[in-house]
């Protein structure tokens, strides 16, 4: 009778645990009540395992969570909420385990005591929960406690109701100060990173994205950096975290942040001048042009100094590059520093609608930046890029008295001292389109990419694709791709300018109108039948088919 009553006990205490398991997946479950695909009732998952727990589960070290087959249409259902793998995300633990990724000089460095302190701002709207906690959770677990001042959580307007009470009652079982500040609607990422800069009260500022994770020994380097010069912003290497998967993937700190002719951000290699002013030890802070934006750290003091954004700009984008003129062409310096890691998801598309749209925003900022930081430049700018000449930029009055204060140096210092490299070319024969004489149509890069044939099309007159710049280094360049040929009668490609000459050296003579392709010894000339959108190399004959008009663009506003 005993046993009897014994396993009844038993069985009764596992099917309590059984169904509280069920609620709890049920309930915590960012998709739970979801109706119609509205997300405005999403509900967070809460998985906060062991931290001396075996690293096995979903995603620990940085492993790529792989979802069932039948699990597949939910989970790109999921997708379509916040543009990266959501199930895989709610499937990790918001603690989760990730490798040490650190150069092995990085692992045996020794940082002083007496480090300054810092605040984190992470602004979100509408984020999910997994990825923000997870967020806030490697900041804690990875960073020492005295160097933590706070955590500051900037609410940009968002809609879902556990971003509210529930993320207010979360953050105040964390034993580090965590606050939820609120922006009263929606701003965008430059001013509600303003709010959260003027709430702070550690010495450095610390800006993280909402879908990030620090890895170990990832916040010592920067504020050590800091300490030792107060004028450095100081950037940690971005690891991508798959926004498929969630795999945790170390980045390279052998790149470094630039821009194109549309002044886009872009990666390229770390010249070998870098190389050599830090003598090859890669552990060094890596000097760079720009920043990514994302994650920085400033000395808060600094950071007002300097200006702290441009409250003129609006939402997201450009913010990164005024930034980084800003800080190189006003005395500061802005570093890579190779020791610290820090992962971001990177997704391929934005979920966030802008009002007035992605481009008319972008647009907008970007005009403010080179209207204060560009000098003469802009006008390059400007005939790579028309519609931004046309876009209502707002008072910039402010920002160029700031400049003045500052005694910031001009633009061309920055691109001969900081950005030698840079795709602007500052010596060149023409900028603008190269008209063909027979046909009156004109070469095109068609928005094609690298290793792809340059186009021709009827000229438009508006810039754009079909402005190509002849340099003083003989190239036929459009942003950071050169018309290349590597055998006699093309075809003509475009390819990453080398500054070696050989197939991308074009010879133009003004009198005859002919563009020589040296190493071939041929012209330019206008397709043929079979490509009709491609031109060619031809034997020179002084045909007008292969005589070309290299005119400079004028800017109408």
């Amino acid at each position: 009778m005993r046993r009897f009553v014994y396993c009844k006990v038993v069985l009764t205490t596992s099917l309590v645990w059984v169904l509280v398991d069920v609620f709890l997946l049920l309930y915590f479950s960012e998709c739970n009540k979801c109706d119609d695909r509205k997300d405005h009732s999403l509900l967070p998952a809460l998985r906060v395992l062991d931290p001396n727990r075996s690293h096995e589960g979903p995603g620990e070290m940085g492993k790529a969570v792989v979802i069932a087959k039948d699990e597949q249409e939910k989970m790109k259902e999921l997708f379509k909420i916040n543009q990266f793998n959501l199930m895989a995300s709610d499937m990790i633990a918001l603690n989760r385990s990730l490798p040490d990724v650190r150069l092995d000089g990085c692992k045996t460095k020794v940082y002083v005591d007496d480090l300054p302190n810092t605040s984190i701002v992470i602004v979100f709207h509408n984020e999910a929960w997994s990825t923000l906690l997870r967020t806030v959770h490697s900041v804690i677990n990875r960073s020492p406690r005295h160097l933590l001042q706070e955590i500051l959580l900037v609410d940009d307007a968002s809609e879902r109701d556990f971003l509210g009470k529930k993320l207010e009652n979360y953050a105040r079982t964390l034993e580090v100060p965590v606050r939820v500040l609120r922006m009263e609607q929606r701003t965008g990422l430059i001013r509600a990173r303003l709010r959260g800069a003027a709430a702070t009260r550690g010495q450095v500022i610390t800006f993280l994205d909402a879908h990030c994770e620090c890895t170990v020994g990832w916040l010592e380097p920067l504020l050590a950096r800091i300490k030792e010069d107060r004028r450095s912003v100081v950037c940690p290497i971005i690891d991508v975290i798959s926004d498929e998967t969630f795999e945790y993937m170390a980045g390279s700190d052998m790149t470094y942040g630039g821009f194109n002719w549309k002044l886009n951000f872009r990666w390229y290699p770390v010249p070998q001048r870098e190389m050599d002013r830090r003598k090859g030890d890669r552990t060094l802070p890596l000097r760079t042009p720009t920043m990514a934006g994302g994650l920085f750290s400033i000395d808060r003091t600094y950071f007002e100094e300097i200006g702290t954004y441009d409250p003129g700009m609006d939402i997201w984008g450009g913010e990164n590059l005024e930034m980084s003129f800003r800080i190189w062409q006003c005395g500061g310096l802005l570093e890579i520093i190779t020791c610290s890691h820090v992962g971001h998801v990177f997704r391929k598309a934005t979920p966030y609608s802008f009002p007035g749209g992605t481009g008319q925003v972008i647009n907008k900022n970007n005009r403010r930046l080179a209207e204060v930081w560009m000098d003469g430049f802009k006008d390059f700018f400007y005939i790579i890029s028309p519609g931004v000449a046309r876009v209502d930029y707002g008072d910039v009055s402010s920002r160029k008295t700031l400049r003045e204060a500052l005694q910031c140096k001009p633009f061309s210092w920055y691109l001969e001292n900081i950005y030698p490299d840079s795709q602007i070319p500052r010596r060149y024969y023409s900028l603008g389109e190269i008209r063909n004489v027979e046909t009156n149509q004109c070469v095109d890069n068609m928005g094609r990419k690298e290793n792809e044939k340059v186009g021709f099309f009827n000229c438009h007159g508006m810039g754009g694709n079909q402005v190509f710049s002849y340099t003083a280094d003989k190239e036929i360049r459009t942003d950071d791709l050169c018309l290349d040929v590597s055998r006699p009668h093309g075809p003509v490609v475009m390819l990453k300018c080398h500054q070696m000459k050989g197939n991308q050296m074009f010879e133009y003579d003004a009198e005859r109108l002919t563009l020589l392709h040296v190493n071939s010894n041929q012209c330019l000339d206008m397709p043929t039948e079979e490509d009709k959108m491609v031109p060619t190399l031809r034997d020179c004959t002084g045909s007008r088919s292969q005589q070309w008009f290299l005119r400079n663009m004028t800017l109408t506003l």
